[in-house]
């Protein structure tokens, strides 16, 4: 894989055009100002949880003996879950019913951004090769920079392409996290079954 490629997968998985309308109904109570103040400190604690998960991902499966087929599995099950979510949403939204207030940590730089698909990821992305780590961190570092120049500007997206077309961008990325959910599953299959599991 190449780190465009890495990048590109991270992009889809952090999905910032689908978390436009409720990175929007969470911050709306809020000052512009303030709203740039929250969204940059839930960004960096985002970036800084996946590079946590990039760097440490290897010693993280070690300590809890899992393997890294294991991790593939349940990471292509979560990402088809979420997948799933973002092409049929349920009623109340992608992420369920979210408190008031200002948020901090939960839910926007967990779940909304770091979320289980992007640690799982990236996890495997560290575990696999970490004699590419310093790609992988590059490819994290684009996709959060995109990710976060896409965020900045909601509210101009939100007037400029209105409800309708983001609901069919977030479905047609949600069809894309399906078919690398697929993928990443029968990847950890093959290897598990391979290692004579």
């Amino acid at each position: 894989m190449t780190v465009t490629s890495a990048a590109l997968l991270l992009f889809l998985i952090l999905d910032p055009l689908g978390n436009i309308p409720i990175f929007l109904s969470l911050l709306r109570s809020l000052s512009p100002q303030r709203q740039r103040i929250v969204l940059a400190r839930e960004l960096l604690i985002a970036l800084a949880v996946l590079m946590a998960f990039l760097w440490g991902g290897k010693y993280a499966l070690e300590v809890m003996h899992l393997r890294q087929d294991s991790v593939a599995i349940a990471g292509g099950i979560v990402l088809f879950l979420i997948g799933i979510r973002m092409i049929f949403p349920p009623p109340e939204g992608l992420m369920g019913e979210l408190p008031g207030g200002e948020p901090f940590i939960v839910p926007l730089a967990i779940p909304l951004v770091a979320g289980p698909s992007g640690m799982a990821a990236v996890l495997l992305m560290g575990s696999n090769e970490p004699d590419r780590l310093g790609e992988w961190s590059l490819a994290l570092l684009i996709a959060w920079g995109a990710t976060a120049a896409i965020l900045f500007s909601a509210t101009y997206l939100y007037k400029w392409l209105g409800m309708r077309v983001l609901t069919a961008v977030e479905r047609l990325m949600g069809m894309l996290l399906v078919a690398i959910s697929v993928q990443m599953f029968l990847d950890g299959l093959v290897g598990y079954l391979g290692a004579g599991a």
